[in-house]
């Protein structure tokens, strides 16, 4: 018998509010294209190509060995990784933290950013988002019914937040405030007195802010939190991620610190969403955490300061600008005048030179004029980009 379709089945209407993310539909492109010969040199995206301390890796398989250690762990996380998470905090950062308390493991920050938007956020409600800044601050938040508010970053600023317009704005019904450093797309170190004045900020309009911290040690000296500011527990949460600092971007190991209250209820809306990490893979982190100063010198500062200088060499081969005194795993650098708008410039180096760079009109209306290059790909590769995009470049 033939069924008679009375409607045909739609996607939920969260799906209009976003896009699939760029580099998602970007590197299927550029996979293909490498599929047919044209090898195409990536500088786009920031996964270190690295791997992790041999003692991280040694953990690793020796506990996957273990037959006992294959069952569910709790979500909360194992008290060994969130007592190595809180010793990592204290030793570099000096920053107390509780670990039964007030570290919460994440799986990515990407995950962390749903939980706590589904923590604190009730639809229609206003999140305070930088432009420019990560898509995934914009598109999650779409997506889970909140009103986005852009705030801007601009290079007169030094990429930092202008509190003046800020105060300006209408704040009625602002719940979260997402912040970033050392900033990505912009390389903007973090500055202590941005994070005074963001807890002031937050205190004064009851905001809660969220610091996306993840790059403070690549080609960073100065290890800043922001809860090194008094009171900043009371009003503030913290990311941070394995991927960059301990080159285990696929291993999905991050965390956030927060308050014991902040925590219990993030933990409510996670537990309901997800289990703990493999146990291996706890096991594992938690050694990577005590890596020494040397390897951090070593993989954080010393390999990526090689890097940057030819992507420099770079951005002044395609007649880019940039602030040398940027740190993270990217150069961001400002377009010539005579492109009409940044793909110009991006498609011409894809096409015909073979190179992948990230536009910068991703992260924002701010970013319309930049382009950024990411640290992450090996010293020859990146000199054989510079060699291809000086030769149409002539």
């Amino acid at each position: 018998m033939k069924a008679t379709i009375k409607r045909s089945i739609q996607p939920a209407a969260r799906l209009s509010q976003v896009s699939e993310y760029y580099f998602s539909m970007k590197l299927k492109e550029i996979a293909r294209r490498n599929a047919n010969g044209e090898d195409i040199i990536s500088l786009a995206i920031g996964s270190p190509d690295m791997p992790p301390s041999t003692q991280t890796i040694e953990t690793l398989c020796r506990e996957a060995r273990n037959p006992s250690g294959h069952g569910y762990q709790p979500t909360a996380g194992m008290l060994e990784m969130k007592e190595a998470m809180a010793g990592w905090y204290k030793r570099w950062f000096n920053v107390d933290l509780d670990p039964k308390t007030e570290i919460q493991p994440l799986i990515g920050s990407k995950e962390g950013i749903l939980h706590v938007t589904l923590t604190f956020c009730n639809p229609g409600d206003k999140v305070l988002i930088p432009d420019p800044g990560y898509p995934t601050y914009s598109s999650l938040s779409k997506i889970l019914g909140c009103e986005v508010i852009k705030y801007d970053l601009t290079a007169a600023t030094g990429w930092q937040p202008d509190f003046d317009a800020l105060e300006a704005m209408d704040l009625s019904n602002v719940k979260i405030m997402w912040t970033n450093y050392p900033n990505m797309p912009t390389g903007a170190p973090a500055r202590k007195e941005t994070y005074e004045r963001l807890v002031a900020f937050a205190l004064k309009h009851g905001i809660l802010i969220v610091n996306d911290n993840p790059y403070s040690f690549i080609l960073g000296q100065e290890h800043l939190s922001i809860f090194q500011v008094e009171n900043a527990k009371s009003c503030c949460i913290e990311f941070n991620s394995m991927s960059k600092s301990h080159n285990m971007p696929g291993w999905r190991v991050g965390m956030l610190a927060a308050n014991e209250n902040f925590i219990r209820w993030i933990l409510k809306i996670k537990s309901n969403i997800d289990n703990g990490t493999f146990r291996a893979i706890q096991l594992a982190a938690a050694e990577a955490y005590r890596n020494d100063d040397e390897w951090h010198q070593k993989y954080n500062v010393d390999i990526y300061r090689e890097r940057r200088a030819i992507a420099e060499e770079i951005m002044t081969a395609l007649g880019c600008t940039f602030d040398p005194e940027q740190v993270g795993m990217f150069l961001w650098g400002r377009i010539p005048d005579r492109y009409a708008n940044v793909e110009d410039l991006t498609e011409k180096v894809l096409n015909e030179a073979h190179v992948f760079i990230t536009p910068g009109f991703i992260f924002g209306k701010n970013g319309e004029r930049y382009v950024r290059i990411s640290l992450c790909a090996k010293p020859e590769k990146m000199k054989e980009a510079l060699e291809r995009i000086k030769q149409i470049m002539n």
